[in-house]
Order: C-alpha cells, then structure tokens, then sequence
C-alpha cells in the first residue's frame, strides 16, 4: 500500500493507479459540471419564491448524488456497468441503450483528460502529501474550467473551497510559506478586482467577473504571490492563442463574451508543474 501512497515522484505503479483514479474522479466530475449550476438554480428559485410566499418551485431534492443519472431524453436510469469511465460510452457506442439518443463525447474526454492529469501529476510529484494535494487542485480546476465555459459563471462553491485547501496545504509550508500564500490570497483577489474597475471606468462595460477574482486569489493561495505575474502572463499567453484560434477557424464572433476562468485554471496548471522553472528562464532572459 506504501508503495502507492507514499511513492517517489516516477514510479510506475503509483502513477498508473492515479490514471485509473482519475478516470472515476472525471466521472464523477461530469456530474459537478452538470448538477452544481443547476443546484445553484433551484436554490435561488425556491429563495425568491418561498421570500414571496409562494409554493416552491423544486421542492424534490436534487443535489450532486440524489437523483440518480438517468438519460435526458427517455429518463433510462444509468446502470452501473453503464456508467464505467470511457469503456462504457465505447460499449455503447456513444448512444444511450433504451432510447439510442446520442451521448456527448465530452464525457469520455472529460474521464480520460482527468486520468492523464492525474498520472502526469503523480509522475510528477509522487503519491505523497504534495501529490495528493495537486490531485485535488487539478480536480477542482477541471471542474471550474467546464463549468465557466458552459456558464460563464464561476461558482463560489468551488473558488472558496480551492482557496481554503491551498491555505491549508500551505500551513506547513508544502508549496510555500504560509505567509506568502496568505500575501497570494489578498493580491491575486486585488489584482484582477483593479483591471476590472479600471477597465469598468475607462469602457463602462464589465470586462471579467468577479469568479475570476476569486479564482486567481486561490491560485495565489496554492503559489504565493510571487508566481501571480507568471499566472497572469501564461493565461493571457493561452487566452490570446485560443481566442485568436476562434476567431479564425470557429469563426466566432469577436463581440461574444469568452470566460477568462479557463485560461486562469490553465495557467495555474502549468505553474504549479512548470512555474519555477519558466519564472527562473523569464527572469534570466529579462536581465
């Protein structure tokens, strides 16, 4: 069991465990993608219609494990060999078995990206306290990246949950000094709360939300301030190279909103395995 738990950073056996963990953790997660703006939803609904004395209007419960997943088109319950990451969507053959209505391919891509991460995490840095700790942060950015492409909206119950584990990761100082991810915390929320009320002043128009915020002080909070200007550099590096992408080959609209949250949790990724060293090659090649 240590030899999986407690192994080295490059060990085989651990690292195609994590593989298979992640592809059941990316299952689980096209679930949080699809369930948590919809919970969000009905609270808010029930919220303003029990403050007007109305009936509510979703009185069932509904939350990340109660309904079971059932398919949106005939209501066919997803048995459990059904629901086996990426063999069963092959098996199947991208339909569901009662009603043959197509099923996404983002499910299976959302379970094999999240068991490659996971095995590159644990390559990486092993299956120790700090490996575990990157497995949750990737998990959690997986989500919130999914989640704002669909929404444009970055739940609080997602950006404060990453925020308070990357403080607690940090107490012993696991990534860095608890006095920098504290100092990350406050500057990462106020770095990008200025370029939004400036922009907001100069344009009078919202240029990003306040999720972004939120989610840049939880990557300060996991890296310490002093990896925040390398954050910021590589998500506009990524937002500026998928965007222009869109543009040309989409075709997309310059004018349609594109949430920034997914460059930020792709930024946070590469610092987290990279950062160090490109911050090292940035200052060297400055000076």
């Amino acid at each position: 069991m240590e030899t999986l738990l407690f192994a080295a950073p490059a060990t085989l056996a651990a690292t195609l465990a994590a593989a298979l963990f992640g592809l059941l953790i990316g299952s689980f997660l096209n679930v949080v993608v699809y369930r948590l703006p919809v919970m969000a939803q009905r609270e808010l609904d029930n919220y303003i219609a029990h403050e007007a004395g109305k009936d509510l209007p979703h009185p069932d419960r509904f939350n990340l494990m109660v309904p079971r997943s059932a398919c949106p088109h005939c209501g066919h319950q997803i048995t459990a060999l059904e629901n086996i990451p990426i063999v069963s969507w092959l098996a199947l053959r991208g339909k569901c078995s009662a009603c043959k209505a197509p099923i996404s391919p983002r499910y299976p891509i959302v379970e094999a990206v999240t068991g490659l991460l996971s095995a590159v995490l644990v390559w990486h840095f092993g299956s120790g306290w700090l490996g575990l700790a990157s497995l949750a942060f990737a998990y959690f950015l997986i989500a919130m990246t999914l989640i704002d492409y669909d929404t444009k909206t970055l739940p609080d119950d997602l950006t404060y949950p990453l925020l308070w584990l990357g403080l607690l990761v940090n107490l012993d100082g696991t990534i860095v000094p608890l006095r920098d991810a504290v100092i990350g915390a406050m500057a990462g929320y106020l770095a990008l709360w200025a370029v939004y009320w400036l922009f907001k002043l100069a344009t009078g128009k919202e240029g990003m939300g306040y999720g972004d915020f939120k989610l840049l002080a939880a990557l300060g909070a996991w890296m310490g301030w002093t990896m925040l200007p390398t954050i910021i550099i590589l998500s506009s590096v990524v937002g500026a190279i998928v965007g222009i992408s869109l543009i040309v080959f989409a075709r997309r609209d310059r004018n349609n909103p594109i949430p920034f949250g997914p460059y930020l949790a792709a930024a946070g990724m590469i610092a987290l395995l990279y950062g160090i060293p490109l911050t090292r090659y940035a200052q060297g090649y400055l000076v």
